[in-house]
């Protein structure tokens, strides 16, 4: 489901990254298939010095569909930004890749928080945010990250999700589970 970056998927996710529906939701967008690799080579590298964390996405063939990321690591905690192709729209891999990437993230990175910044005009992504049950608004709880991503105007709301509720999400669901099977 979840690759590290590799340079042989970015002619692929170049194609997919282009869609006039994913380029304006693209935190590193590129311009054409060479500048699309000179980023993920520079995406490689930032990872490599502990500045972000970014993934491939991947079908169940193993084809590549979109990227996940954590962005801007400060005290582990980081931003959220992912996009998928337009043809995997609604077909549940950005749940399958959240899931995927936040075990990776709490259970061996050591991350604290994830926070995600939405645009309040993109009512696709947050409908996805709201989906999520350990999903907290942060717009009142971190002011001052909120301040920071909303310097020059307000475009955006601010939500997290702490490694405390994604772990009580995440072993509440087992426990169920457990209790399911046992029924």
């Amino acid at each position: 489901m979840l690759k590290k970056r590799d340079l042989h998927d970015a002619p692929v996710l170049f194609e997919l990254m282009v869609h006039p529906e994913v380029f304006p939701y693209v935190r590193h967008r590129a311009a054409s298939s060479d500048e699309f690799y000179f980023l993920t080579k520079q995406t490689i590298e930032a990872e490599d010095r502990g500045e972000l964390i970014s993934r491939t996405i991947l079908d169940e063939w193993g084809q590549p569909i979109g990227t996940i990321n954590l962005f801007d690591l400060t005290e582990n905690k980081g931003f959220l930004a992912t996009w998928l192709g337009r043809p995997y729209f609604g077909k549940g891999y950005n749940q399958l890749a959240k899931d995927a990437f936040f075990e990776e993230l709490f259970f061996q990175l050591n991350i604290e928080a994830i926070f995600m910044k939405i645009r309040k005009t993109n009512v696709r992504s947050m409908k996805a945010a709201l989906k999520i049950p350990y999903v907290t608004s942060a717009n009142e709880a971190y002011p001052e990250v909120l301040s920071r991503i909303n310097r020059i105007e307000d475009v955006y709301d601010l939500f997290v999700i702490t490694k405390e509720q994604y772990l009580f999400h995440y072993y509440g669901d087992q426990e169920q589970n457990e209790e399911m099977l046992e029924a």
